[in-house]
């Protein structure tokens, strides 16, 4: 038996990357502080993975720890060996496949590490290891905090180890990347959602970055190794990182209203196995009244904000389709909601084929005028863009073919 020990685990990934590896017997242990000591006495398991917020928690009470989990002070692994408790740390060897992928070079630069726990530990050690000239570590209550971060502005290389940004509490950040004049590389270990508000405002800026996604499925493939006691081609962390983003990622459909984004929406999501949500139908439940309605009586501005509301709730769950309002587009507040977990396609269908029958926007202004005017913002907003002209199924079989090749 094997599994994940942590205190709070309801979203987490490691089930499938341990099932894609060829473990089907991998569960997840749900404990409380108070009953961690039982838990791994009793070691009713054959190994585990260790998470937030156990990784140091668990080391008293093991007979055997590897050298390279003493050396950080964290263990993410537990084997038991002829009744003995033995930990490891895999956590760096996921660091650095993570950091090598990325393609950042941390060698002679400053790099802030924000957040002083077990995976902080891991990251501290891969930098030295990879020649960071300087490693700064800023927690809440020691000699380098939040208070003072300031100090650290020169930094060149961003490190989040701290759960901030992670869901169900999603688009928050330590940092403003702003006030780093010399940034060279964004790293955040956090992989749920698929890229947090730092990484988001990394991509921004042109800054190169990277998730926690691809450093959790490379430590699971180590993991597996020391499980088994076997080895596995590293080519394969790539093939399973791949399978899980298209699982997991929304699509986002945007578009003017009335190009079939929710006929097409339907559609997907019967193809890719996902489910289909309508942030329009979002509003509408929210609101108990029907959009024309809302227009009337509280007017656009009152709309957005309830249109926002409904983005931010659906955006951070993940394996749906996305269908938007015409008009989502207008608040740039809607990007990183709909961004975090997606990929945003453009349904273009012509202006001429539209329908403005129950839109008051496209009846007030005209859809032509309206179409003119939000055409640079869907491109802004988009990943992909697809000729949104042609029945529901060839447009839907034109999004799953330009996501597949992206």
């Amino acid at each position: 038996m094997y599994g994940l020990l942590g205190e709070h685990l309801p979203h987490s990934f490691s089930p499938q990357i341990h099932s894609a590896l060829g473990n089907n017997d991998y569960s997840l242990f749900e404990i409380a502080p108070q009953n961690l000591e039982i838990f791994l006495k009793e070691h009713n398991f054959s190994g585990i993975n260790v998470t937030i917020p156990y990784k140091k928690a668990v080391i008293p009470y093991l007979d055997e720890i590897s050298k390279e989990a003493e050396k950080i002070g964290a263990v993410n692994t537990i084997t038991v060996r002829d009744g003995k408790l033995c930990g490891d740390n895999t956590d760096y060897f996921g660091f650095v496949y993570m950091l090598e992928k990325s393609g950042i070079d941390v060698n002679g630069k400053k790099a802030v590490v924000l957040g002083g726990g077990g995976a902080s530990a891991t990251v501290q050690a891969v930098l030295h290891d990879f020649g960071a000239k300087e490693v700064i570590v800023v927690d809440l209550n020691t000699e380098n905090n939040y208070d003072n971060l300031y100090l650290h502005y020169d930094g060149e290389i961003i490190v989040n180890t701290t759960p901030v940004g992670m869901y169900p509490n999603n688009l928050k950040s330590l940092v403003n990347l702003d006030d780093f004049k010399n940034l060279k590389g964004v790293l955040d270990v956090v992989y749920n959602p698929l890229k947090t508000k730092l990484i988001l405002d990394a991509e921004k800026r042109n800054i190169p970055c990277s998730s926690g996604l691809s450093m959790l499925v490379a430590q699971a493939k180590k993991a597996h190794e020391i499980f088994f006691d076997t080895k596995l081609d590293t080519s394969v962390c790539e093939k399973i990182e791949n399978t899980l983003k298209m699982q997991m990622c929304n699509v986002v459909l945007i578009g003017m209203a009335g190009c079939g984004k929710s006929t097409v929406g339907k559609s997907l999501a019967e193809k890719l196995g996902k489910v289909l949500a309508d942030t329009d139908e979002v509003v509408v439940q929210t609101e108990n009244q029907e959009i024309p309605q809302i227009f009337a009586e509280k007017g656009e501005d009152y709309f957005r904000k309830c249109e926002t509301n409904a983005v931010m709730s659906v955006g951070k769950e993940k394996m749906q389709i996305i269908a938007t309002g015409g008009g989502v587009i207008t608040r740039t507040e809607n990007y990183n909601p709909l961004k975090q977990n997606g990929i945003i396609v453009f349904i273009n269908r012509d202006a001429d084929l539209l329908p403005t029958n129950g839109r008051p926007l496209s009846q007030m202004h005209g859809v032509k005028k309206l179409y003119e005017e939000r055409m640079p913002l869907y491109r802004k907003f988009a990943d992909i863009e697809i000729d949104g002209n042609g029945t529901v199924e060839e447009v839907a079989e034109r999004i799953i073919k330009e996501i597949n090749a992206l």
